[in-house]
């Protein structure tokens, strides 16, 4: 089982990171968030100091992710503030409108920075980071199940989505022998303000606690590739074997 004592968490006030750092904290854990909203991000890191025991060190700044001149040093901030990290939870990103995506190729190329390449950016450094020092650790990323397969209603997030999944899997390669976890988190239909515009009726919805307990248990367990809720393992395997000439006739 991996340690989850020093945990950096890179887009925490997202309402999935936000229950993680809950239960982090519940086991102990100290905690660094970065958010973008200063304000929201203050309430989050009171909320978990009056959860925090004495000895639990809680704290974070303010940042943009998108502003990846910043990465190194709000890493350092992190390593500083906790004296080294043992896991890194990356959770920012967007939900993309799909039709203003198409429209526009600033917007669609908008998203997929922010979605994937600054994820990139952030596993890089982070990476290189856990390798040298020899020491294990956990990296994990919350993907999604809409980078298995190009949908038309959102094939932009998707695709970024999709390019992180695969850039994982290479690094999880490349540090097989250095004893840190690469987690890939793929949740599936999740009811957090992000989704707000959906109509979230059916089986098929879990709420952000449910995931929060899935992403802890990975972690610690090391889980190369997790889909939340588990049942979303057999729906993609189902939706990435239909054959190309059917898929495309879909409305999905």
């Amino acid at each position: 089982m991996n340690t989850l004592n020093r945990v950096l968490i890179l887009g925490a006030t997202s309402a999935i990171a936000e229950q993680t750092a809950r239960l982090l904290v519940a086991q102990g854990a100290h905690v660094y968030c970065v958010g973008r909203n200063p304000e929201k991000l203050q309430l989050m890191m009171d909320d978990l100091k009056v959860r925090a025991g004495s000895g639990q060190s809680i704290d974070g700044q303010a940042a943009d992710l998108n502003e990846m001149d910043r990465h190194e040093s709000l890493i350092e901030a992190a390593q500083t503030a906790l004296g080294n990290l043992d896991a890194v939870l990356i959770a920012h990103g967007t939900l993309p409108d799909q039709k203003a995506c198409e429209k526009e190729a600033e917007q669609a190329l908008k998203e997929i920075q922010i979605n994937a390449l600054s994820v990139i950016s952030l596993l890089t450094l982070l990476a290189n980071q856990f390798e040298a020092r020899q020491q294990g650790g956990v990296l994990a990323v919350i993907s999604s199940v809409a980078g298995d397969r190009g949908r038309q209603s959102n094939y932009v997030y998707g695709a970024a989505k999709g390019m992180v999944s695969l850039f994982m899997q290479g690094l999880r390669n490349r540090l097989s022998r250095s004893k840190i976890s690469v987690v890939t988190i793929k949740p599936g239909f999740v009811d957090t303000p992000m989704t707000d515009g959906f109509e979230k009726s059916g089986p098929l919805w879990a709420k952000p606690e449910v995931i929060a307990k899935g992403i802890v248990l990975a972690m610690q367990k090391g889980k190369d590739e997790v889909y939340l809720p588990g049942f979303w393992w057999g729906i993609m395997l189902i939706i990435r074997h239909i054959p190309e000439r059917l898929f495309k006739r879909l409305s999905l």
